[in-house]
Parts: structure tokens; sequence; C-alpha cells
């Protein structure tokens, strides 16, 4: 079938797909504006509707297995923030600022002590205690809760990094959450939002590793990203030379370079086409910025089914391998705004099939390909990277193509595949600590190191301490003598498993029980809806509880 030479040359099923998308654009905006302007009374009505219809399409063995898992999950998704997340858990966070030289300024956090460490100095001089500087980054339209929302103290990667003795830090991208201010403009002008994984790699992510060492005083740290903080990776590496000379070994979690596609059509029609139609549907500021009303307004479990099939619709992924009551606790701390600019960028490295920069040429509707012939977009040179590279990816992840990934890396970069695992799995799958977690101890264990000139010139004490290899100098997380990697006690080998029989059905997974709800029956405050794009929370406030192992967060502080 020919193509239709309009909007980028489509063919006539993606022209067709085109407009779908844009009518279910529009609905959206529609029952969203008719949302906002019902009254709250109304709106609990609805809402207690929507929850007993999807209860009652759940067995009652899903929800007996659900209820005994929702004083885990509930206090977790409510979480207001990432120092929240951690208190449940008993970790003490510090929240810092880092400026960059294009003047924003994003949060950063960090976990530097054990549970009952907070007393004591960490990498902040002669007397502090030295320890080894883990760098985390999160992925597209995240922020740096992905990493701690986790039901399982075990399975959080931040957490089990704590305990081994490292000093953690968490970054976060201009834009989101944690980073929506600006020394030249508000979160509410388009300039704001100008910016595409361009700025994250020639000032977030060097920006911010320049604090960190600068604060801990460490010549080097370890870098661990996931998905697109991969890519941010490859791509502040490749463009910075004299910065892999601070970057030990880079773990790179469900990599993201050019992915193959996206499984849904309507999706594809929009990456094939100009990115004015994105500009068009999304505008030019936060994309998808209604998201969070949905998430206030909807019962979590249908929230949770409406995400599982989100993702099933736009990846193809199943999401089997992530427990029901994980879902319902990191769901919520899931999105986080980001530029159209920056998923635009997004869809330019897939439709060409190159990691590149973002594109400024391409501004017609009918402009056409022929354009090429005389303009070239500067690729990343991620061949270029000199650091150590570990590449932790899932088999049945439909955006990694780990062939054509390391045709473009260097020849000393090594793969690692677990074969079941989808994209998010890598942080959240119910057996990720001991399928991930072994693969990201052997990097830091052959790799990161502390200073040894420093340590010596200020006489620090030492918590950490080993050698450097120069290579990988195995393929499996178990060493020569059969035993696991630091940390990973007998004990530890196998997991308690999960007290609930995965159900069947996604409606009977996401199940849960009346007394998680946002609009409880004996809730008598009205409750304030901020239609703004750019507000960064509609939740309720966290109430005190106690559940088995996690403690309450009695005195955190809600999102402004």
């Amino acid at each position: 079938m020919a193509p239709v030479p309009f909007i980028g040359r489509l063919y006539l099923h993606e022209y067709l797909a085109l407009v779908a998308s844009f009518l279910l654009v529009i609905l959206e905006v529609v029952v969203r504006t008719i949302t906002l302007l019902l009254p709250t009374p109304i709106i609990r009505v609805l809402y207690r509707l929507s929850r007993n219809a999807f209860n009652s399409l759940s067995s009652p063995y899903s929800r007996r297995a659900r209820n005994r898992k929702k004083g885990v999950s509930s206090p977790i998704a409510q979480a207001h923030d990432f120092t929240e997340l951690c208190e449940l858990y008993g970790y003490y966070a510090e929240e810092h600022v880092v400026q960059t030289k294009d003047g924003y300024l994003l949060g950063v956090h960090r976990l530097a002590w054990r549970r009952g460490e907070e007393d004591q100095r960490v990498n902040s001089g002669s007397g502090s205690v030295e320890k080894k500087v883990v760098y985390l980054h999160h992925g597209l339209m995240m922020n740096s809760e992905v990493w701690v929302c986790i039901t399982e103290k075990e399975r959080c990667l931040p957490f089990m990094l704590v305990d081994q003795g490292y000093d953690v830090w968490l970054g976060n991208n201009r834009g989101n959450k944690y980073s929506k201010k600006s020394l030249k403009h508000g979160p509410t002008e388009i300039p704001f939002w100008n910016f595409s994984m361009d700025q994250f790699a020639f000032h977030d992510i060097p920006d911010t590793i320049n604090y960190i060492l600068s604060t801990t005083q460490q010549p080097s740290l370890s870098y661990i990203g996931f998905s697109q903080g991969t890519a941010q990776a490859f791509a502040t590496l490749s463009i910075h030379p004299t910065l892999n000379e601070k970057v030990d070994v880079f773990v790179a979690l469900a990599p993201a370079m050019a992915p193959p596609g996206l499984a849904s059509g309507i999706v594809s029609s929009l990456v094939k086409s100009n990115p004015e139609v994105l500009y068009l549907a999304f505008g030019r500021r936060a994309i998808l910025g209604s998201t969070t009303m949905w998430q206030a307004l909807l019962y979590p479990g249908i929230f949770a089914w409406v995400i599982d099939k989100s993702l099933s619709f736009l990846f193809g992924w199943k999401m089997l391998n992530i427990a029901p009551h994980q879902k319902l606790a990191a769901y919520p701390h899931l999105f986080s705004f980001t530029s159209t600019k920056s998923v635009v960028h997004w869809f330019q490295i897939i439709r060409n099939g190159t990691f590149q920069m973002f594109d400024d040429e391409v501004t017609s509707p009918t402009s056409f390909s022929t354009a090429s012939k005389y303009y070239k977009v500067a690729k990343f040179p991620t061949r270029n990277i000199k650091t150590p590279i570990m590449l932790v990816y899932g088999g049945s992840d439909s955006l990694v193509d780990i062939k054509i990934m390391l045709k473009e890396l260097p020849k000393h970069t090594v793969a690692k595949c677990v074969p079941k695992y989808e994209h998010l799995d890598l942080l959240w799958a119910s057996d990720v600590d001991k399928l991930v977690f072994p693969h990201v101890l052997e990097a830091l264990d052959n790799f990161a190191q502390p200073g040894e000139t420093k340590r010596q010139t200020l006489g620090w004490t030492t918590n950490n301490s080993m050698s450097r290899p120069g290579i990988f100098n195995s393929s499996s997380a178990i060493n020569s003598s059969g035993s696991l990697p630091p940390g990973y006690s007998e004990d530890e080998r196998v997991r308690r498993p999960l007290d609930f029989d995965r159900p069947s059905t996604a409606e009977e997974q996401l199940d849960e029980s009346d007394d998680d709800d946002l609009f409880n029956d004996d809730n008598d405050n009205d409750v304030t809806f901020t239609p703004s794009a750019f507000a960064h929370s509609s939740r309720t406030p966290v109430s005190d509880v106690t559940i088995t192992g996690v403690r309450s967060a009695s005195h955190a502080t809600a999102n402004s």
C-alpha cells in the first residue's frame, strides 16, 4: 500500500491510526473536564460503584489473598515522597539540590547509613567513615521513588547496597516531581519544558555526578541506571571523555539505546509522524500531565489494572513476574512528569534506528525524507566509552535488541540475560534479588574502589576496600568456591515464598479490600482535586499505621 504524502509520509493504515489517537486524546480531555466539574459527593458515589463492580468480578479466594498483603502495600502506595518510603523501613535519607549549569535545580537523595548508623559521619573528611559511592538513576517519566517502593526490603536494591556498606545516591531528571524548579523559568512556562535527552546528557547527569563527588570528596563512583537512566549514561559518557575517569563501572538495568519499536499501531503511527503532530496532541509542556488526577480518582485495583493493560497495549508485556501486591504498592509511584520533547526525542531514535541527538530540523508536517542526503543528525559516539559496562536485560523485554546494542558499544561491554524478565521486572520482580542483584554486586566488587591516595592523605577509616581488576573476571554471580557474592548468606539463598498463590486473572490479581479506599464511606472530609498538570500529587496523607516488617512514617512531610 502506497504511503500518504502527508505528516511524514505515513501509510494509509498508519494515517487512520493517527486519527484514532487524536480522537482518544480528545475523549480523555472531555472526560477529564467533566470529572473535574462534578461535585465531590457525586465523585464519591461513582468511586464506590466502580469499587464494588471491580470487587464483584474477583473470586473470594483472590480477595482474601489480597487482604493478607494490604497492610504492606497500602502504606507504600500512600507514601508521599522518597524520604517517607525510606522511613517505612527504618532508613534515614538526606535530600540535596544540584544546580545545573543551565539553571535547573535537581532533587537528589542520599542513603549513606545503615539502620542505627545515623550519627556517623560518612565521606565527609578526616575522621569520617569512607564508603564507596554508588549513583542510581531512574527511567523515562519516573523519579527516584521507583527504586524504594518495594514490598520486601531484601528486594530493594538501594537498601541492599546501603546494608553492604555503600554510600548510595539517587538522582532525578529536570521536570520530574523533585526537579520542577529553574532559575530562569517556571514550570507553567513553555521554555521550562524545552528539553530532551540532550540536556540530560550535557547537564543533568554530569552535574549530578560532579556534585556527588564534590560532596563525598571521592575521586569516582559507580553508576547504576534503569531504562532511560542507562541511555542518559550512554550519552553523557560518550560526549564527556573525562567523565569516564569519574565512573568506575556502569551497570545498565533494562538498557535502552535504540528500541526496536512499539507494539501498538496507534503509537507506532505517532513514532513515524512528524514531531509537530505529537506537540499538537500533547502540547509543549509536560506530557500526560493528567495522569496524577486519574491516579487519585480511580480505585487502586482499577488503576493497577489500567496500567497493566496499557503496558500490554504499548509494549506487549504480560507483567506476570511482578506480584499483585507489589503492583498496588509501586504503580502509584511509577509516573512522574517529563517534557513532551523528551518523548519526541525517543520517537526520533526509534524511527531512525539510531541513538542520536535531538533533530531540530524536522519541523514541517509536509517535509520529505530526501533532506537526509544533505543533513545528518549527530549520533552519540557510544563506542568511545572507556568505563567498564555491564548490561543486565530481560530476555522478554521488547525494548531491548541486545545484538544491535552490543554493536554500538565498546568491546569491553559484558551482557547478562535474565530470560523470563520483561522491562519493569528488573526493578520489581518477585525474585529480582536472586536473578539481578548478584550481577550488580559482581560488577561493583570487581570495579568499585575507594580513593587510595585520598584515604592515605586524610587518614580516613576504610569501610570497604578491594582491588580493581582490569576486566570482568567472572561470568556468574557464584565465585570459584561455589559461594554467593558478599551480602548473600546461606539463609538468603532461597528467600521465603510469598504467602499467597498467583491468581489466575488480572482482575483477581489486583483485587483489594475496601479499607484501602481513597473515598472511604466513613470519611466525611471533602476531597480537593488539583486540575493543574503541574501538581505533584493529589493523594491523601498517609495515616499512622503499624504493619509487619514496616515501620510507620509518622513524621514524614508531604509534597507541596
